[in-house]
């Protein structure tokens, strides 16, 4: 709903620019790249910055489309979007975060769930999406499990002690015995478990705790990594650890680290 209202003002303000700039009603078949890189200048006036404005153009893309279809599109190139650089949280934050969700379950297996959940995000650095995809088939654990992630490839990924206790009193608790080719963390109901309902419950631990807003289930595995990295783990092993298709993908927590020692620096250097 809010994706729809944010084209809709968009489509708004463009006619309206266009209406103003052409001196007239508005044709959407003869919509030229300057005309668009005008728009882009003033929304820029208004104050936005690279990745609003290229939400804006992407916007203005399908509106043309559904306008006036692909001769309607000019070519403008979208501004360029520097991606944030994740920060990590402390280990110890990342415990009282799993605790603080584990104590607020209904029921010591819905606790153990979100512990052992928690822990995989954390300790082997799976995405949240690739946690709940788990099915019983990688029980009983071993040393490491098989973990589908994006483009449905396939890696192996080490399991800690720790975490490996975690899945394992989960799935002894559970009243939903695991099944092979079933979803390994279920829903009180017993369906699949919905990972909107992971993210609220960190969501509400991180403001009974105090901890910033970055603090998300994504935000473990960015503490994964740049943990292992600042431990001496070469990008290469962190890319097969992540599932990255690319090198670059796992470069970025370079720049994590980095603003990590600055962090210190900052703190800790009497001139600082």
């Amino acid at each position: 709903m809010h994706t729809v209202r944010a084209y809709v003002a968009t489509a708004k303000r463009l006619t309206a620019f266009l209406a103003d700039h052409t001196g007239g009603p508005p044709n959407f078949l003869c919509v030229k790249p300057t005309d668009l890189r005008a728009f882009l200048s003033a929304r820029r006036r208004d104050g936005i910055g690279n990745a609003s404005a290229a939400r804006e153009l992407s916007a203005i893309r399908g509106f043309l489309l559904f306008a006036g279809g692909d001769g309607a599109m000019p070519r403008v190139k979208a501004p360029r979007v520097q991606k944030g650089v994740p920060r990590p949280i402390s280990p110890d934050e990342v415990v009282a975060l799993a605790e603080d969700v584990a104590e607020q379950a209904r029921e010591p297996w819905i606790a153990a769930r979100d512990w052992a959940i928690l822990l995989l995000l954390y300790g082997a650095g799976l995405r949240i999406g690739e946690a709940l995809g788990l099915t019983g088939d990688v029980l009983p654990l071993g040393d490491v499990i098989p973990v589908t992630g994006k483009r449905e490839k396939t890696r192996m990924v080490p399991i800690l002690p720790q975490v490996k206790a975690a899945v394992e009193d989960y799935a002894a608790r559970t009243p939903y015995p695991p099944e092979k080719g079933q979803v390994l963390f279920r829903g009180a109901r017993g369906g699949p478990l919905d990972a909107a309902l992971v993210r609220r419950a960190v969501q509400a631990a991180r403001g009974r705790l105090g901890l910033g807003e970055r603090t998300t289930p994504h935000a473990l595995r960015h503490s994964f990594a740049s943990h292992l990295l600042a431990r001496g783990a070469d990008l290469r092993s962190l890319q097969e650890l992540l599932g990255h298709a690319s090198l670059s993908s796992t470069q970025v927590y370079t720049a994590v680290d980095a603003a990590h020692l600055l962090d210190v620096y900052r703190n800790a250097h009497p001139r600082g």
